[in-house]
């Protein structure tokens, strides 16, 4: 059954959203679309449609709102910042992706996230992108621009079932492996996030030493894990949809793991990341210091579970 997807222009005045939970390792953020094609069903940003009062359902994916004046309120924003006493240097560090994939499918066309990255692109500033989708290499061009930006891909998994029953609409894993392979031979600063880990699914140790593998021959800067977190009610409502309906036999397993709480049980998070570790260790790969770590989904959540609501929708809306 073909999706039908609704695009609407949204009117925003700024583009750069301040971030000031501590938890955080960058000081603004910039989405370029609320919404996503992808469609994950464990996505941790699909609360954000409910902020609008919107249905945190497949509406997630199905509608998606367009910043199209967003280039130009992030030139303005910039261009203030610069004038200012302490200059676009004291600005800090920017995350691109942090509720929705920047390169989803809509940005073929739209080209807002390039159109900020040209914007970025002028000034000495540190950007950090998250996606899942290569088609962040039509943007090499501006990237060997910009000598502060780094790279992260996401990849859970490499089997194709697991891929297609949670992740319908993203480009394969392996597409994205190549794309980090090919940034990393262009100087792009790269990491890869096996996340998420889902339990019983795709944290056996064959499947995890099959994509820590894979990881390697692509020579990542940084690897860093996350497991299967389920923050909000409205997530765990959609992902528990998804698991009924492909692994109906995990269901009352899941229950139990994830009672009264968006993480998974200490000692399984505990076991699963050691077999992690000692891949990475097998394989010569460095783990992101979880000090200093770039933004990943866990990042974002952790500060949903603490701060206040107004807080959550600052890391979200922006």
């Amino acid at each position: 059954m073909k999706r039908h997807i609704r695009y609407e222009p949204l009117a925003v005045k700024t583009m750069l959203g301040p971030v000031k939970a501590p938890s955080m390792p960058f000081e603004w953020s910039i989405n370029p679309y609320r919404g996503c094609q992808h469609g994950c069903a464990f996505c941790y940003a699909r609360s954000t449609h409910a902020f609008l009062g919107m249905e945190a359902d497949d509406t997630f994916q199905n509608r998606i709102l367009m910043k199209t004046e967003g280039p130009e309120a992030l030139r303005s924003q910039l261009d203030k910042m610069a004038r200012s006493r302490k200059g676009v240097r004291a600005i800090g560090r920017i995350a691109i992706g942090t509720a929705t994939d920047p390169y989803q499918q809509v940005e073929a066309n739209a080209g807002l996230t390039r159109a900020c990255l040209e914007v970025l692109a002028e000034y000495p500033v540190s950007v950090s992108i998250t996606t899942r989708s290569p088609l962040i290499l039509r943007d090499l061009d501006l990237l060997r621009r910009m000598p502060g930006v780094s790279v992260n891909m996401s990849v859970g998994t490499l089997r194709t079932d697991v891929w297609k029953n949670f992740e319908p609409s993203t480009p394969s894993p392996r597409k994205r492996l190549e794309a980090i392979k090919q940034l990393g031979e262009e100087g792009i600063v790269t990491r890869v996030f096996v996340a998420p880990i889902l339990p019983h699914i795709s944290d056996h140790a064959d499947d995890l030493g099959a994509l820590i593998e894979a990881i390697a021959d692509c020579h990542p800067g940084s690897v860093m894990s996350s497991m299967l977190r389920l923050s909000t009610r409205e997530v765990k409502v959609w992902f528990f949809r998804t698991l009924h309906e492909h692994y109906p036999h995990l269901t009352e397993t899941y229950a139990t793991m994830y009672r009264g709480s968006a993480n998974a049980l200490d000692d399984y998070r505990v076991r699963v990341r050691q077999t992690i570790r000692l891949l990475l260790e097998q394989y010569w790969l460095r783990e992101s210091d979880s000090d200093r770590r770039p933004a990943a989904a866990a990042d974002f959540e952790d500060a949903g579970a603490t701060e206040s609501a107004p807080a959550v929708q600052q890391l979200y809306l922006f």
